[in-house]
């Protein structure tokens, strides 16, 4: 599920680097498709004035930095002009002179505290990542406790919890590291590198180089407080709506006026109900009548023609297909919620838009998303994924789907489950076994030696990683908090009922163990605190899903299925189909918001509809056989983690890699192994990892050799 960002304020110290980025041109992509985006056919939707451009910074002149930069080489010789150069040019753009003083003030502050390579200048290397790891640490520590009462299910949520878990105590550091001119000795010592730079020349970077690049990347722009307050108030409303956002399944009707749902059942969008709709494929007699509701609830969702009444309320029986609402067998009104979830997607737009003008490397939220943390250019990632979901492999695919469901497929396909030995298996056996073996969370925590030896651990590093771990009860869905020192936990959250943990928390429970396992191993076994994490949010993604494939091993569940290795690469596929489709309209609603930044939330909802029907008519349409459809556009993802979704596609086509690796080899020993190579640029972590850089090729081949093998 999701992972929980921490931006510690100017920081992209990404755990993984979740918190987790190259080039593509724009034009034809494979099987002759343009990509989705205004460098070629652009999507249609109202267009709206754009605001003026936002206020910036004064600047140096460039004479200034020039005459600094002249007078640097001449005080320490022409073999330290590029980093002097890099380091004036960066500390300049964000030099303010109404707060950090005049010309003449930078001048004697770049002769006095610029560092030649040598000695005095490693020294300072270790004094800052010793101290920024307190900084951040603690400041990740802070936050967590604050937003304990809202993440956890541990009572009533007060009014004034829910203001706590919004305010960032940290939100004030990254003004007072300028102020103090902490960030500008930093800056200008250890001057950030360009996306380009990592790419071309890290393979000849040392580790202690690399771990230089990642001070670089700590300042590159300077939020004001008020600004990054509100990103961090704005994320937490958002992420406050979704926790909230249940339906109560056992008033979810049908024409014949009967639930299909269990009483007491609660479903979280999206992932719940997805999850939910995902086990109905092992029900043989209600399960498609169960699907088609749910369907219909999601559509409800994503255009709000939902009931406000129906909102993590019971109080109404309701029909997700007419939209009817009854009480005591009499019809009531409906009024719609009011296009709440986009006003909380625009709010998020509205927040992260204001950074813009502060962060001269990375100016525009998409550019700090791709190039900054992902480290992978948006175009890049377009084509990635465009490769895949318009590849003659997903008719193939989905016409062996329609074989084994024995009908035509329908959008909700898209979830397909079949090719998982588990969807034999009925989610109330599942559920049994995960309640009588997790009755509560410390039985979980008790149990991480064994199910981590049984991933391949030894007894040590099991019990050393258990020892970093803690297991906390989620009100929401779930996630995975890493912790940002040495000397902290990660927290794995997922929900755990009155009656213990049934197979969808266990589920979510094993995917986030993932994300803790990574987080811890790369933590506390790389040997640079700077170069903590993984390249970005879709490799701590890639080792989630490597856990979440084998959650029925951990169970003791018996997969005897000789096809089981072909039936594993299928369900890659169709799940990478699925979530790059659901990433492409993602990315194409934030182009949308830049295109047209004075949007009002029924613009930008009519806008997700259209984006949502334009990916599903190019990709899904051809091998679906029915146009204009919208549930692309369900994940919550959208609304509470602002382009967190191209990460999961990234991960998934990983993972395939990486298992392609593992196969006849110790996960516990590689995952080890890999993990200590820590925040590379990614095709270079890859490369470290498996042997080649990131592609979509490995998944399409070892799809049309499964294609061969499993023919119903």
């Amino acid at each position: 599920m999701k992972r929980i960002m921490m931006f510690l304020t100017m920081v992209v110290l990404l755990a993984g680097c979740k918190p987790g980025a190259p080039k593509c041109p724009a034009g034809e992509t494979a099987g002759g498709e343009q990509p989705l985006g205004p460098a070629t056919e652009p999507v249609t939707a109202p267009v709206v004035t754009p605001v003026k451009e936002e206020a910036k910074m004064a600047r140096l002149d460039a004479a200034v930095v020039e005459g600094v930069i002249a007078a640097l080489v001449k005080k320490h010789g022409e073999a330290e002009r590029p980093r002097i150069a890099r380091g004036v040019g960066q500390a300049a753009a964000l030099w303010d002179p109404a707060r950090d003083g005049d010309p003449k003030a930078f001048d004697a502050f770049c002769l006095a505290r610029y560092v030649p390579e040598g000695a005095a200048l490693d020294q300072l290397f270790e004094r800052l990542q010793t101290n920024f790891e307190t900084l951040f640490g603690h400041g990740s520590r802070v936050r967590l406790d604050l937003s304990r009462p809202v993440h956890l299910d541990m009572g009533e949520v007060l009014d004034v919890d829910k203001v706590f878990a919004e305010f960032n105590p940290s939100a004030h550091l990254q003004e007072d590291l300028y102020a103090n001119r902490i960030a500008f000795i930093t800056i200008l010592n250890f001057p950030g590198r360009t996306l380009a730079e990592k790419k071309a020349d890290g393979a000849k970077w040392s580790r202690r180089e690399w771990a230089r690049v990642r001070l670089g990347d700590v300042f590159t722009s300077r939020v004001p407080a008020a600004v990054r307050q509100a990103i961090d108030t704005a994320f937490a409303q958002a992420d406050d709506y979704i926790s909230n956002y249940n339906i109560y399944m056992e008033k979810v009707v049908g024409a014949d006026g009967k639930s299909l749902f269990p009483a007491g059942m609660k479903l979280i969008t999206h992932w719940n109900l997805r999850d939910e709709l995902k086990s109905r494929y092992a029900d043989k007699t209600n399960g498609l009548a169960a699907q088609r509701l749910i369907f219909a609830v999601m559509g409800r969702i994503i255009d709000q023609s939902i009931p406000q009444a129906v909102v993590n309320k019971g109080d109404f029986t309701w029909n997700p297909v007419t939209n009817q609402l009854t009480k005591d067998g009499q019809e009531q009104p409906v009024t719609a919620e009011p296009d709440t979830r986009y006003e909380f997607l625009l709010k998020n737009f509205q927040a992260v838009r204001a950074e813009d003008a502060f962060a001269p490397a990375f100016p525009t939220y998409v550019r700090r998303v791709f190039d900054r943390d992902l480290e992978y250019t948006e175009a890049e990632i377009e084509a990635l994924f465009v490769k895949l979901v318009s590849s003659p492999l997903a008719a193939q695919v989905g016409k062996l789907i329609e074989v084994r469901l024995g009908r035509k497929l329908e959008p909700f396909d898209i979830w397909y489950d079949g090719f998982k030995t588990r969807s034999s298996i009925p989610d109330a056996t599942l559920t049994a076994a995960t309640r009588k073996r997790y009755p509560t969370t410390a039985a979980f925590h008790a149990d991480l030696p064994r199910l981590l030896g049984l991933l391949g651990f030894s007894k040590e590093k099991a019990k050393f990683l258990q020892e970093r771990i803690a297991v906390d009860a989620s009100r929401g869905a779930g996630h995975a908090w890493g912790a940002e020192m040495r000397s902290d936990k990660s927290h794995l959250r997922t929900r755990v009922g009155k009656d213990g943990m049934d197979y969808k928390g266990y589920n979510i429970a094993i995917h986030e163990l993932g994300h803790n396992v990574e987080q811890t191993l790369t933590i506390q076994d790389v040997d640079f605190y700077m170069m903590k994490g993984v390249p970005n949010t879709a490799f701590t993604e890639a080792w989630a899903f490597a856990f979440q494939r084998r959650d029925l091993q951990l169970l003791g569940q018996q997969e005897g299925n000789p096809l089981k290795a072909h039936l594993t690469v299928l369900d890659s596929f169709w799940s990478s189909y699925e979530i790059m489709g659901v990433s492409l309209v993602d990315m194409g609603v934030w182009r949308w918001l830049y295109a047209n930044p004075n949007a009002d939330k029924a613009q930008l909802k009519q806008a997700v509809l259209t984006i949502a029907k334009d990916v599903w008519n190019r990709y899904f349409a051809p091998v679906f056989g029915v146009r204009d459809q919208t549930i692309l556009a369900i994940y919550s993802h959208m609304i509470d983690y602002p382009l967190y979704l191209p990460a999961y596609p990234i991960g998934r086509v990983a993972e395939l890699q990486i298992e392609g690796f593992l196969r006849g080899k110790n996960l516990g020993a590689e995952m080890t192994r890999i993990c200590a190579q820590g925040r590379l640029e990614p095709d270079l972590w890859m490369r470290g990892a498996v042997g080649a850089a990131l592609s979509v090729d490995p998944s399409l081949a070892a799809t049309a050799e499964a294609l061969k093998h499993v023919t119903k």
